[in-house]
């Protein structure tokens, strides 16, 4: 590794690797111990000759070799390149250089998880007296080393430094590039009540992790976090999300706040959960979707998934017939939606659903394909 033969030969970390990057730090950890030639571990000063190896009988006289001057002990490592030895007795000895390098924190932390006990007890001790503040520059470190068996003594601190810490610097993080940092910074935020119903709604609208959508989007309609001059606002934002599952968190949102008619425009949602979540919400304030989705499927071209809704919801003997008719509508989107309602019914029939096959657009054939996989041996090999 590269930048561990930089640092043995006197460059800074900062000069040597990304010092921002987690897995950098954890790559000259790992090189310093498996480096095939690791010169910190001896070293001949470049004036001194080399020596032929001792022979038996120069060791038996206690000497080094023919002639030779007693041996000259290597010269200290570079304090990172201590931090990260194979001797154990080295990395304790090295956590102290810490105290007065603060750059070298992030291998402090990695210490804390260290196979050595009193390695590892010190590096805790030297860490725990650092302030909370002081780990959230780490914070992408100490959640990668948290993944290794005794790698949660800093995460535990991290955590509390998150609770306990500026409220402008544990915000920060939520834009952190990492994944997890951003995760756990969002969760302590939400937790802390750091944001607004409003602010919540629109990161679960607007974000792209579906981890942070669940968190924000329930987080802005738990019962009573929302004044009541607010509610409305933040149940428009989720209804208008792009991600279904955030939609979905709206649509249920709406029962507790008796707004249940205004679920009717969900039941033709082009997802199945909101479709669902809809008629959840029709239901509890007294409706009934099945008539509702009887009416929409007259007219599937303004509202194509009406006819998945009506499969999900509608009956075999009543309904089954009026999804057979739209497998001949001109558009796909309905083709398309009404093989879902098919199938929700539990009525394919191979002979009806097996030219769809051949249908000319895509979408239509993918559903039919899958429609149609339990009974896949008896169909015609001419057209697969």
């Amino acid at each position: 590794m590269r930048a561990v033969a930089r640092v043995g030969e006197g460059a800074t970390p900062e000069e040597a690797f990304d010092i921002a990057s987690a897995g950098a730090w954890l790559a000259f950890d790992d090189g310093v111990r498996n480096r095939d030639d690791r010169p910190w571990l001896w070293a001949r000063p470049p004036e001194e000759p080399e020596r032929a190896a001792p022979t038996l009988l120069d060791r038996l006289r206690g000497r080094a070799g023919s002639g030779a001057a007693p041996p000259v002990s290597p010269p200290p490592p570079p304090p990172a390149i201590a931090l990260c030895h194979p001797d154990g007795r080295v990395r304790e000895a090295a956590l102290d250089a810490v105290r007065a390098a603060p750059e070298l924190r992030p291998l402090l932390v990695v210490r804390c998880a260290d196979w050595v006990a009193p390695v590892r007890e010190k590096a805790r001790a030297a860490l725990a007296e650092l302030p909370g503040d002081a780990l959230f520059p780490l914070a992408e470190l100490i959640l990668r080393l948290s993944r290794r068996a005794r790698g949660d003594f800093a995460r535990t601190l991290l955590e509390g430094a998150l609770r306990e810490g500026p409220a402008a610097e544990v915000l920060a993080l939520t834009a952190h590039p990492d994944r997890a940092t951003y995760r756990l910074a969002y969760r302590i935020v939400v937790e802390r009540g750091l944001l607004t119903p409003i602010e919540l709604a629109a990161t679960a609208a607007t974000c792209g992790d579906v981890t942070l959508q669940d968190l924000c989007a329930e987080a802005a309609v738990r019962p009573g976090a929302t004044p009541d001059t607010e509610a409305a606002a933040v149940l428009d934002r989720l209804l208008a999300a792009r991600a279904p599952r955030v939609r979905a968190a709206g649509v249920t949102a709406l029962r507790r706040a008796g707004r249940h008619d205004d679920a009717e425009p969900f039941l033709v949602d082009r997802s199945g959960v909101v479709r669902a979540c809809a008629r959840y919400v029709l239901r509890q304030g007294g409706g009934d979707p099945l008539p509702a989705y009887r009416s929409l499927c007259a007219e599937p071209a303004a509202h194509p998934a009406a006819a998945a809704g009506l499969g999900e919801c509608g009956d075999r003997a009543t309904d089954a017939e009026t999804l057979w008719a739209l497998l001949g509508h001109p558009l796909p989107s309905v083709r398309v939606h009404a093989i879902s309602g098919l199938r929700a019914l539990d009525v394919v029939e191979r002979e009806r659903l097996t030219p769809l096959l051949d249908d000319p657009s895509p979408a239509v054939v993918r559903a039919a394909t899958r429609a149609l996989l339990p009974d896949a041996a008896g169909i015609p090999e001419s057209l697969l």
